[in-house]
């Protein structure tokens, strides 16, 4: 991580960057995994989805603070 802040530009911005494509990858896993794979209608995936973008992105923030 710190040789990516090394290369240039703000550390905030790199910082929600990963955060915002964490969350951003977790949500789509999780739509994917509960509409297609589980059967699931799209409301309930959705709501998944959701509830794992928010928690990845609670991850992420938490792991690039540190």
């Amino acid at each position: 991580m710190r040789d990516l802040i090394a290369i240039g530009g703000s550390t905030a911005v790199k910082r929600w960057g990963f955060v915002a494509m964490h969350a951003a990858i977790a949500a789509a896993f999780m739509f994917l995994l509960q509409r297609f794979f589980m059967n699931a209608s799209q409301e309930t995936s959705l709501l998944w989805a959701l509830f794992f973008a928010v928690c990845a992105a609670g991850l992420a923030y938490k792991q690039s603070i540190r």
